[in-house]
């Protein structure tokens, strides 16, 4: 009995619980157990006295791939409306949430908060923290499967926050996602779609010789031009769950239009570096997955014809269950866009190179164990007419290889 209630001692005070085999290793152990306990119950109840004595709208956003671009994004319309604070990219947000709220003041208006889920009921401690008023769902795909199990865990777990919205609240969802637009069903809030055939939808794509975009943003009846200086069609879809977002918060127009065109792309994201020794170099390194990386080797392809392109591909982790499935189908994917070489890093990546060499050979596929191994084999392929693709999960530490390159 006294173990029992010792448990329950540690599992208030330590939140959200992490695998047990992640407790110790994942984060600092001071920052685990003494300080962000602390922070997490000083963010929760600033924020209340914020919404009680200020006028801060929380925007929260979740989804499989998009999370931080749509952030940015939001951030970059919002900012100029109002004070805006938003998450930082790159922290994991059990810290960045508590972190974000605190940086808030009495003259706050926005407050974007990036919710990425990697374990069951992750999101209940989000939502402990702060409920949104508009919640923004990117999509859902095979990512973390790992511990959510699923596909359908992955939509379950983003789905609570959609489910938590107040009717007065917004849901802000992707209609060309199946899932996504199912939690429609779940709210009582109001809810706006945004995708193909939706009422907030992207069209006349056109993409400039200097590799930025232009598209129609429609938004109901109106509909206005944007620039926006990045390439990539996933970008296209951020911006239109940004835009949406922004509309439910009474942004006109035009003002998203500015917003979305003084958007620039964080570092190791679909970043297009032009090098005179090394041609292009596609970094997408900040992290992947099996949705993002076929994204990402499409927009690869669309850039790069009659470039030599090779490849530098590593792990996409905690996949659990599907790891071998999701890395032979981007590996199937891979063995289409026309690689000479491909460098797989890490264990996972195997099964990578085994299905796209039945594409471009045994000879030009090569497995290795870190960022190191893989740039000493790239290197000598590198020329002024070679076009280079860089994906793989944080953890494999990819983005140090192209900084050694440029």
């Amino acid at each position: 009995m006294q173990t029992k209630k010792v448990s329950k001692l540690i599992s208030w005070w330590v939140t959200p619980k992490l695998p047990p085999e992640d407790i110790f290793a994942k984060h600092n152990f001071v920052s685990q157990w003494i300080t962000h306990p602390i922070k997490r119950r000083l963010a929760k109840v600033y924020l209340s006295l914020l919404r009680r004595f200020g006028n801060i709208k929380v925007i929260g956003i979740t989804g499989s791939t998009g999370k931080t671009t749509t952030t940015e994004i939001l951030a970059s319309i919002l900012k100029r409306a109002g004070k805006t604070i938003w998450s930082a990219e790159g922290v994991d947000p059990v810290y960045n949430i508590p972190n974000t709220i605190l940086k808030a003041n009495l003259k706050t208006k926005f407050l974007i908060l990036e919710m990425s889920v990697e374990y069951i009921n992750e999101m209940d401690f989000y939502l402990w923290l702060a409920k949104p008023d508009i919640g923004v769902i990117t999509n859902i795909a095979t990512t973390h499967t790992k511990y959510l199990k699923s596909k359908e865990g992955v939509a379950k777990e983003k789905g609570k926050m959609i489910q938590s919205l107040s009717q007065n609240g917004y849901a802000v969802l992707n209609k060309d996602d199946d899932l996504v637009s199912s939690f429609a069903k779940m709210t009582s809030a109001k809810v706006i779609y945004f995708g193909k055939n939706a009422e907030i939808s992207g069209t006349k794509i056109y993409t400039n010789q200097d590799l930025s975009m232009d598209f129609v943003l429609n938004m109901g009846i109106s509909s206005e031009k944007i620039h926006i200086n990045a390439f990539g069609n996933q970008l296209i879809n951020n911006s239109l769950a940004a835009s949406s977002a922004a509309s439910a918060l009474g942004i006109e127009l035009p003002d998203i239009a500015q917003g979305i065109s003084a958007f620039k792309l964080p570092k190791h994201r679909l970043n297009i570096i032009r090098s005179e020794k090394n041609g292009i170099i596609f970094d997408d390194t900040y992290n992947s997955n099996p949705k993002a990386a076929c994204e990402s080797l499409d927009t690869f392809k669309a850039i790069t014809e009659g470039k030599n392109k090779i490849a530098v591909i590593g792990d996409m982790l905690e996949l659990g269950k599907y790891e071998e499935e999701t890395h032979r189908e981007l590996g199937r994917k891979a063995g289409t866009i026309g690689f000479s070489s491909l460098v797989g890093v890490g264990d996972a990546s195997r099964f990578v190179l085994e299905e796209a060499s039945l594409k471009i050979g045994d000879k030009n596929c090569f497995l290795v164990r870190d960022s190191v191994e893989a740039l000493e084999i790239v290197r000598p392929f590198l020329d002024k007419n070679s076009a280079l693709f860089v994906k793989g999960s944080r953890s494999m530490h990819l983005d140090k290889l192209v900084e050694e390159l440029i």
